[in-house]
């Protein structure tokens, strides 16, 4: 734990107050800062007394008077004040466990962190949530959290987190939904595992908790799985399965309490070879960030915006590089707007992942090796499309350190990073031949 106040804002209320880098915080109005939470939280008011533990050991008080729910100013060595919590389960799905090697370090971390998923909204499994932190989150209300789930049989709950102690995020699960802490819950469904009458077990209890919305998202399977748990994919059958157990608990809870509560990811209705449920289905996309009404909502957007979109003298024409799941949902809408606008022209390509195993189809795990190869061996458009999710947060790197500029240059085509939602797609398909740049984001 570091509260050692590295740097001082410029202008902020805590250099106004004359707080000074080397310091060591100790307290906001009274209360004992640990790392960012309660920093954040004891520093939300507008008037805020800080206890400061000077260099040479002397303790001083600092009154501060500012805009509430503006920030202090003070800045830390690290993000959290702390270090990162790591996972301490061995569970039987984990995707982090099935990686090649050779890969950058950051790739191999796995995060379990209270902290960042209210910060950040990573999911978390609360195994390694002390019971001062557990407490903190309910005293302070920290909403959302997001949660993995995965069964809610205790036995199995261990198992397949690999975790002997994994009973007791059960418990505060409970805690947490008695104190009306809002938690976003996550189920990856590994057929023979938590499937069937386990599900069921699973989505009865969380409808008894009054869980605030969970996904239902098949689990990934990669070609280098040696020594690890055997499991199987999520086949159409089970898709089917799955999504009718997710229908019949989402209409009770719809009929008992107004929400659905339970959705399932885009990817089994496509193994099922289902259609994608209309909008109201998703309910605002509570679930997007899983997967969950990702596609619906691209497809609305997209038709919305052949609307209005301005349709240059000359196309350029395009490839799509994509997952093979997402391909032929792509391939409809750009037929649709070739229907309306002849002269568009393009195609979207399916690109297998050579690089974790041919199970893996969604676009946000392939990598700039599998599109160059792949794509070298066919005519390509004037340019390549590819989605931001193929690529590192805030930065024009795949999972494997292709850059985008690499695969411009071995693709001999400017590659065009486009933004997720159905109007960044209609721009970037109707860019006009004269804007042609060399690598670019919708």
């Amino acid at each position: 734990m570091s509260t050692v106040i590295t740097s001082v804002d410029h202008r902020s209320p805590a250099q106004r107050a004359g707080v000074r880098p080397g310091e060591k915080l100790l307290t906001i109005n009274g209360h004992e800062i640990v790392d960012v939470l309660d920093y954040r939280f004891y520093g939300y008011d507008a008037k805020c007394r800080l206890e400061l533990l000077e260099p040479n050991g002397s303790v001083r008080n600092v009154q501060i008077k500012k805009e509430e729910g503006l920030d202090l100013g003070l800045n830390f060595d690290t993000y959290l004040m702390d270090e990162m919590r790591c996972c301490a389960n061995h569970c039987v799905f984990c995707f982090v466990d099935q990686m090649p090697p050779g890969m950058r370090q950051t790739l191999y971390f796995k995060d379990d962190d209270a902290r960042l998923s209210f910060l950040q909204g990573n999911y978390i499994t609360l195994t390694n949530l002390t019971e001062r932190e557990a407490q903190r989150i309910i005293d302070l209300r920290i909403s959302p959290i997001n949660v993995s789930v995965h069964t809610t049989d205790p036995q199995l709950h261990c198992t397949m987190l690999g975790n002997k102690n994994a009973v007791r995020s059960l418990e505060y699960m409970r805690r947490f939904c008695e104190a009306g802490i809002v938690m976003n819950g996550q189920i990856v469904i590994c057929p023979g595992w938590n499937d069937g009458d386990q599900l069921r077990r699973t989505l009865r209890d969380l409808t008894e908790m009054e869980f605030s919305s969970c996904s239902l998202v098949p689990v990934g399977i990669t070609k280098y799985r040696k020594g690890l748990a055997k499991l199987r994919p999520v086949d159409a059958a089970t898709a089917a399965e799955i999504i009718d157990i997710a229908d019949e608990f989402g209409r009770e809870n719809l009929e008992r309490f107004g929400t659905r509560r339970f959705f399932c990811a885009d990817e089994l209705f496509l193994r099922a070879g289902r259609p994608l449920p209309e909008e109201d289905y998703y309910e605002g996309y509570r679930q997007l960030e899983n997967g969950v009404g990702m596609l619906r909502s691209l497809g609305d957007d997209f038709l919305a915006a052949l609307d209005t979109v301005d349709v240059p003298e000359e196309f350029s024409s395009f490839t799509i590089a994509t997952g093979t799941a997402a391909a032929p949902f792509l391939t409809g809408l750009v037929q649709q707007a070739q229907a309306r606008f002849p002269d568009l022209r393009g195609e979207v390509v399916a690109i297998d992942n050579d690089f974790f195993g041919h199970t893996i189809d969604v676009a946000g795990l392939l990598t700039g090796q599998d599109i160059s190869a792949q794509l070298q061996k066919r005519p390509l458009g004037d340019r390549v499309l590819i989605p931001l999710h193929m690529l590192r947060h805030g930065e024009t790197v795949f999972l494997d350190d292709y850059t985008v500029e690499r695969l411009s240059q071995e693709l001999d085509r400017p590659v065009q990073v486009v933004g997720l939602d159905g109007f960044d797609l209609a721009d970037a398909l109707f860019a006009p031949a004269e804007s042609r740049q060399d690598n670019g984001r919708s």
